[in-house]
């Protein structure tokens, strides 16, 4: 008999037929009852609800069972009943049970009660079994989905940019090498610096912090890409909001200014919400009642209301006269805290925001200089809760003042000469963003802490499963 999901029982059950054979696998979640019954809840991870095995104790054997506790995987087949208790509309009226595998009382971790989200880091092997987690990543493949759909249906192109990059697009210098030398004997030369040549690609190579510059390459030649692939940042950062690897969408379009990128992004961000809540509800809902009250309602919110736009100068004067005291200190020129990001969303404007024009000494080279000689034009977008989730900009065009600005920063020509030649030959106005991907999950789902929202996270000391 053909294996049919509990997803399918729960939400279309009409398809199978009440009074019909059916075949579940799954795990246990529970299991109670009484000398007569047992009442076992199977779930086999295609939606967050499970469907309720009933087991006519005196048709199955003792041993058989004893074996089928919390966490045990099984392939029931039975037939389909309107349920008579409160919780679900159909149940399974076992008629065979086939235990896969069983999970010892003693030391299968998941019992049924509370268990921190602390320690479901540290067995993230077995998390993924938890509603929660079942809950996130079923968001999380909705939101991949999304982001290749919208993307696809607007006319860009996927480009696959190189996770082993001879560049820093973000000049932060925070990367992590990629090497084959032996460790225990490194090369040298006569000044005594590692002599990268005797290295597997001759030279100083490192895991990406970014596909934008190779993004811009693309969209050069294609008109509108964008990339979506996991990225690397070796800062030390032991925070809700950080993780060592992460990925990230990265759009890049020629001929756009940053006012069409701001369009975009908004445009970009409301798809992927309207997207979750049109699809993914049973998660929203679950995640909204137990861990987020007002997970569904802000998710709302987003989609119903305009993104407000303010330059930088403009949020700094807010601040300052805000009369709120802050643990960093406002001043102009300073690089935004999230403390500061989210008092402009949450308790001053009560929506998201699109802050432009920052101090150009905060950002990175390839940002086109307004007129004002100061400012860039920047964009960040910032939402409540998590401050700024998207970062992007107008690139700059002009092969003279990208040099110029190349050489302010003391970057090595020779290690972007090929994206400076893009200039030089059929320069286009381009403007493009980066959306961090787990960012934007914190969000959808409304957790805490970034690292709960990517199977596996790797953090400073941190590197299990």
């Amino acid at each position: 008999m053909t294996r049919t999901t509990i997803k399918q029982l729960v939400k279309n059950p009409e398809s199978v037929g009440i009074g019909n054979p059916v075949s579940v696998k799954g795990w246990v979640r529970t299991k109670r009852g009484n000398k007569a019954i047992n009442f076992i809840a199977l779930n086999d991870g295609t939606i967050v609800n499970s469907i309720q095995i009933v087991v006519d104790l005196a048709k199955f054997d003792e041993n058989l069972m004893k074996q089928i506790t919390t966490g045990s995987c099984l392939h029931v087949t039975g037939t389909l009943v309107e349920s008579q208790g409160k919780g679900q509309n159909v149940e399974i009226q076992a008629e065979s049970i086939e235990v896969y595998g069983t999970a010892d009382v003693e030391t299968y971790p998941l019992q049924k009660k509370g268990h921190t989200m602390e320690f479901l880091r540290s067995i993230a092997h077995l998390r993924p079994r938890t509603n929660y987690f079942g809950c996130v990543l079923r968001l999380r493949h909705a939101m991949a989905f999304a982001i290749h759909k919208y993307f696809n249906d607007k006319g860009y192109f996927y480009l696959h940019t190189p996770l082993i990059t001879g560049s820093d697009a973000e000049g932060a210098g925070a990367m992590f090498s990629v090497t084959t030398l032996d460790l225990n004997n490194v090369p040298k030369t006569a000044d005594g610096k590692v002599d990268y040549s005797k290295d597997f690609f001759g030279k100083s190579t490192s895991l990406t912090v970014s596909g934008q510059l190779e993004g811009e390459l693309g969209a050069l030649a294609l008109g509108g890409i964008y990339t979506f692939g996991p990225t690397f940042r070796a800062e030390n950062s032991n925070t809700p909001r950080h993780l060592a690897e992460f990925w990230m969408i990265e759009p890049e379009v020629a001929f756009n200014d940053i006012n069409d990128n701001m369009d975009l992004a908004e445009d970009f961000i409301k798809y992927l919400v309207r997207y979750a809540l049109e699809h993914n509800m049973d998660d929203l809902q679950f995640l909204n009642d137990m861990f987020e009250k007002e997970l569904i309602e802000r998710l709302n919110f987003v989609i119903n209301n305009n993104f407000v736009r303010l330059g930088y100068t403009e949020a700094i004067d807010i601040l300052l006269k805000s009369g709120h005291t802050f643990e960093v200190p406002v001043e102009w020129g300073m690089d935004l805290q999230s403390e500061h990001e989210r008092f402009l969303v949450e308790n001053h404007f009560h929506c998201p925001v699109i802050l432009t024009d920052y101090p150009k000494d905060i950002k990175a080279f390839y940002m086109k200089m307004n007129d004002d000689g100061k400012t860039v034009r920047a964009m960040d977008v910032l939402f409540p809760k998590i401050g700024e989730i998207i970062g992007g900009s107008e690139r700059e065009e002009d092969y003279d003042k990208l040099l110029k600005r190349v050489q302010e920063l003391h970057i090595p020509e020779k290690d972007v000469w090929w994206y400076l030649e893009t200039r030089k030959f059929g320069t286009a106005p381009h403007s493009g963003f980066g959306l961090g991907f787990e960012r934007l999950m914190l969000f959808i789902t409304g957790m805490s802490n970034i690292r709960d929202v990517i199977p596996f996270p790797r953090t400073p000391q941190n590197a299990e499963f």
